[in-house]
């Protein structure tokens, strides 16, 4: 069988959903820019990760379970849940762990979405949620921001119809860094309407930046609304604020109902076993947290001048990276000439968002490299 027939064959069988399916551009690491770009040093401020790196406790408990990894992991992840049990003060029948945020998304869409369903998502929110939908066969129904680039939770509301099955809220939101205050959040989940099963849709809230989220004064804690809401979902993971991206562990907490109908569908070994002891250290960790916090609104402060000083429109931000306008250049453009520069930052064309940018909040040496290498692509 020539190649081309093999093709006209795979495509005959594949589902619809995925055929001309576009998969998630991930930032490459900073090996990978090196040998690309033939540079000695890289720094990589494009995908939003601790700078401070992982907790020496979370360090500490992962060594100590690597002679175990010929074992298969707690199947249960049942230290993981207990340590988020007492962190949170939620019974653990409530609460449910994933390989990442990513595939929490999608053990939604696997298990509520399916052809001619409804989610309403936020235009220029996370663009995961829409291709979860997609991936069942599900159509997002994307409303437009207010102002400002914050997400309207009244129009999202009254965007629902009788085919909604979920609507998805990113707090604070990625990738634009605003947040809805607890006030807004919670006549939002009073408005959502009834769909045709006579219930209200899902309300997915991503809390990925959530303790970031915190520092703002308004910031609601999405757990408040969980026993007056019998439909929210909120997740959160360990990627961000407790460093440990490389793992992919999140977790989420609902019902009890909703979390033992994710419990039957996800694979039984998601969250590996340096992965459960990671977290479960890290979520006892409150230095780590309160350190990260510190130099995060420290250096906030620091870019926001910085930005001002060269008159480059910004969004002041509820998480750990800033959004801000490429000016005279695409963000394409300003994330190439960057990389020529050894500094990685993040486009945000996926995002329909052409003229912007998005920029981690480094070390201080990290962000004054960056801002330096700003001025050179800017020539000022």
């Amino acid at each position: 069988m020539e190649e081309k027939e093999k093709r006209m064959y795979i495509t005959k069988m594949i589902r619809e959903e995925c055929e001309g399916f576009e998969p998630y551009v991930a930032g490459k690491p900073i090996e990978t820019i090196k040998r690309e770009m033939r540079l000695e040093r890289v720094i990589k401020l494009a995908s939003n990760e601790n700078p401070l790196g992982a907790s020496k406790k979370a360090i500490e408990a992962i060594r100590e379970n690597l002679e175990g990894i010929f074992y298969y992991p707690d199947t249960n992840s049942y230290e993981l849940k207990k340590a988020l049990s007492e962190r949170y003060e939620i019974k653990r029948g409530e609460i449910f762990t994933g390989a990442g945020g990513d595939e929490i998304i999608e053990l939604i869409g696997k298990l509520f979405f399916k052809e001619g369903d409804e989610i309403v998502i936020s235009r220029h929110s996370f663009i995961r949620y829409e291709m979860a939908a997609k991936l069942m066969g599900a159509k997002a129904v994307i409303v437009d921001m207010k102002e400002g680039f914050k997400q309207d939770l009244t129009a999202m509301a009254k965007a629902c119809g009788e085919r909604t099955k979920a609507i998805f809220v990113t707090n604070p939101n990625n990738p634009t860094g605003t947040y809805n205050n607890k006030e807004e959040v919670s006549e939002f989940l009073k408005s959502v309407p009834l769909n045709k099963f006579k219930v209200k849709p899902l309300v997915v809230l991503d809390e990925a930046y959530f303790e970031y989220g915190l520092l703002e004064r308004a910031y609601p804690d999405g757990v408040d609304f969980l026993r007056d809401n019998e439909n929210l979902i909120v997740f959160r993971t360990f990627s961000k604020i407790y460093g440990l991206a490389g793992l992919r562990v999140a977790y989420g907490f609902a019902s009890e109902e909703i979390v033992e109908y994710i419990e039957r569908i996800r694979p039984p070994f998601n969250v590996n076993r340096l992965a459960q002891a990671g977290g479960a250290a890290a979520i006892k960790d409150r230095e780590q947290v309160v350190k990260s916090q510190e130099l995060v609104k420290r250096e906030k402060e620091y870019l926001y001048s910085e930005f001002e000083e060269l008159k480059i429109k910004y969004v002041k931000t509820a998480a750990n990276f800033i959004f801000f306008n490429a000016g005279a250049l695409k963000g394409r453009e300003l994330f190439k000439g960057l990389l020529k520069e050894g500094v990685i930052i993040r486009a945000l064309d996926e995002y329909e968002l052409e003229d912007w940018a998005r920029v981690t909040v480094g070390l201080h040496e990290e962000n004054e490299i960056f801002i330096e290498k700003l001025k050179k692509v800017y020539n000022k």
